[in-house]
């Protein structure tokens, strides 16, 4: 009972201090004026000491999900693909190890130079988006280097070698990556072509019984994440129905 009030503790700290929500709100993702939200996003994400973008209620799915799959021994590793500053894969490890799990890894996939340049005429939304001021001026594309993701890790006492880099273009990365069963696949690439690369790399790799994140499914107004989801899911047939976790991130379980 003790160690399981530790374990609560310890990752509900964790997650307030990797999205900078100890002692301020988190941008409120549905509010009405864009405009508003993206001046708070920056304020609070991109020009403050978050480690993670993704609200608090992404954090408590996450975590659910690895708890879950620890508790009915899905076999496999976790990995993100899309990690920023890397909260959410620290977090990952933080929840493995506060469980004692000493047998999955976690694994890290990140160009390291942000966003990929879309095909402008394939996805026109997403090419206006990436040459926009927002996305060149205030997001910097969301690149971030590698040593300062290594050097968040090593902050928390998370760096070891059960946490692995695919550091490149999904494209070129994934489908050769050295994994052989995943747990927990979380796509977070924003966009169509680096959401099917994962997808097409990595789905075949997910045990039955684990799960498969979408944090971008929701968001269309700027990224076609979630055609390629759908196409994806049709082309293979895949009827398990998707669970919102909030207006833009989504999830599946495998079937059994």
């Amino acid at each position: 009972m003790e160690e399981t009030v530790g374990i609560d503790l310890y990752l509900q700290l964790l997650k307030r201090v990797l999205t900078n929500t100890v002692f301020a709100d988190e941008p409120d993702i549905d509010q009405e004026n864009p405009q508003a939200f993206v001046h708070e996003f920056v304020d609070h994400y991109i020009k403050g000491p978050a480690i993670s973008m993704l609200p608090l209620a992404r954090f408590d799915n996450l975590r659910d999900c690895i708890e879950d799959v620890i508790e009915r021994r899905v076999p496999g590793d976790l990995i993100e693909t899309g990690a920023w500053r890397g909260g959410a894969t620290i977090f990952m490890r933080a929840v493995l190890r506060a469980h004692h799990i000493r047998n999955r890894t976690i694994w890290v996939a990140d160009s390291f130079e942000g966003l990929p340049d879309p095909d402008p005429e394939k996805f026109p939304i997403e090419a206006r988006m990436h040459r926009s001021a927002v996305m060149c001026k205030r997001y910097n594309h969301f690149a971030v280097e590698f040593d300062e993701l290594r050097h968040n890790f090593e902050a928390f006492d998370l760096l070891d070698d059960r946490v692995r880099f695919l550091k490149g273009w999904f494209k070129d990365t994934l489908p050769n990556a050295p994994i052989k069963k995943l747990a927990l696949l979380r796509l977070d690439g924003d966009y169509y072509q680096s959401t099917m690369d994962a997808l097409t790399s990595l789905y075949d790799k997910l045990s039955p019984g684990g799960y498969a994140i979408i944090d971008d499914y929701g968001e269309d107004s700027w990224a076609c994440c979630r055609q390629a989801v759908d196409e994806f899911r049709l082309t293979r047939g895949i009827k398990e129905p998707m669970i919102r976790v909030d207006s833009r991130c989504y999830y599946w379980r495998r079937s059994e």
